[in-house]
């Protein structure tokens, strides 16, 4: 028996792709070379895009063609869209994608494929690292929280732990992956009923430190700490352990650490020290803006200002040498006003960002742009700010005239 996997979007459906090979392999199986010598072809999904999801839909309906002519053919569908299906109450998005793929087998929640086995890894010099799944942030454009759901943190021991198994087997570098890493580690210091979503700011913010005691044995180091905690909006944001984690990894001497992805309003001064003492962290910052107007960010739902963000920016430059930058931007956004659009273009000019992940604003199910915004901007006037920013960051031979 023969299994493929084609796999659709961010590093995190990379990496979850390589656990579901580990799941394929310990039921004795072996990986096909494509689609046609599979007798199962699983298919990992992404929507944060609308194009992404019509291009599984495509995939499908071609695979169904061969399906036809191979009837031991199965196809399972895991990811982003089944993930919203299993989490969407009313049943309708999952009755919707089985009324447009019927030629599917089974529909898989990625849940179901966990950390027992070591992943099947197509790359022998660098590897990808999971420390957390979800996100509690819900910016009103994302899906990230329907498809993924809250923020569960992996246990610490068993990420220094796989970090550990890399080294001895000569890994060079690792990237550690999560919807927002910097708030890794929150729930299990207060638990996961006690860390609200962002729009609950009584509740997901504390008025001072609380007293949290984080055990020697639990780092691992013989050390006793405090948690890491975040000032904003002159209260204390959630407690993280994410520092601790991304020194420890550094110190297992890796030629390269990275992480992603990293939100602006987690990002702590002890997050900067550590990334400026140990040299083997990434000099190439991976720092979402989305937006360089404060309006527009307001109406995303993100909590911080254009001057927060450049605050960050430039306690890095001032700590770490040679630092750079790479960005997620969204054009067309709900309402985006000429002006608003050009306050983003002098934002990545003065960040003079080395690349940046540009995508035109689709509306997403159950997000809260879908339900209470109109998306007013036309196709046209999207591409055409989405050229004007990825000529003016992504296209080395024009910067040097920008």
């Amino acid at each position: 028996m023969k299994y493929f996997i084609k796999t659709f979007g961010c590093q995190q459906n990379k990496a979850d792709s390589e656990r579901i090979a580990s799941a394929f392999t310990h039921r004795g199986m072996t990986p096909a070379k494509g689609y046609g010598d599979a007798d199962y072809v699983v298919i990992n999904t992404c929507m944060v895009r609308r194009s992404a999801e019509d291009r599984v839909y495509g995939l499908v309906q071609n695979l169904g063609k061969l399906k036809a002519k191979k009837r031991a053919m199965k196809i399972v569908v895991t990811g982003c869209m089944v993930g919203l299906a299993f989490r969407d109450k009313t049943g309708k998005y999952l009755q919707s994608i089985r009324e447009r793929m019927p030629e599917v087998d089974e529909f898989m929640p990625i849940e179901e494929v966990g950390f027992d086995n070591q992943p099947v890894r197509q790359d022998f010099i660098n590897a990808w690292v999971p420390i957390s799944n979800g996100c509690n942030n819900f910016c009103t454009f994302c899906v990230v929280p329907f498809t993924r759901g809250r923020e569960i943190s992996r246990s610490y021991e068993d990420i220094i732990e796989e970090c550990l198994h890399l080294k001895s087997k000569g890994y060079k570098n690792v990237t550690l992956l999560g919807q927002n890493v910097n708030s890794y580690g929150a729930d299990l210091l207060v638990g996961e009923n006690n860390i609200q979503v962002m729009r609950d700011l009584d509740k997901t913010y504390f008025s001072e430190k609380a007293n949290i005691h984080i055990s020697s044995q639990s780092l691992g180091d013989g050390m006793s700490h405090k948690p890491v905690y975040v000032k904003h909006l002159g209260r204390y944001r959630i407690p993280t352990l994410f520092p601790y984690l991304l020194e420890q990894v550094a110190e297992m001497e890796f030629e390269r650490i990275e992480f992603f992805s990293s939100n602006p309003w987690d990002f702590s001064d002890e997050l900067i020290d550590i990334i400026a003492r140990n040299k083997n962290i990434t000099r190439l910052i991976h720092l979402p803006i989305q937006s360089g107007d404060n309006t527009v960010l307001k109406r995303m739902n993100r909590w911080y200002t254009t001057e927060e963000y450049l605050e960050i920016i430039n306690k890095l430059r001032r700590k770490v040498r040679g630092i750079k930058f790479s960005t997620d931007v969204i054009v067309g956004f709900c309402g985006e006003t000429g002006e608003e659009f050009q306050n983003t273009v002098k934002l990545a000019r003065l960040v003079g960002y080395e690349k940046a992940y540009i995508s035109m604003y689709s509306q997403r199910p159950m997000t809260a742009a879908t339900k209470v915004f109109k998306d007013d901007i036309s196709h046209a006037v999207k591409k055409k700010r989405w050229q004007i920013l990825e000529d003016l960051i992504n296209k080395p031979h024009l910067k040097r005239h920008q």
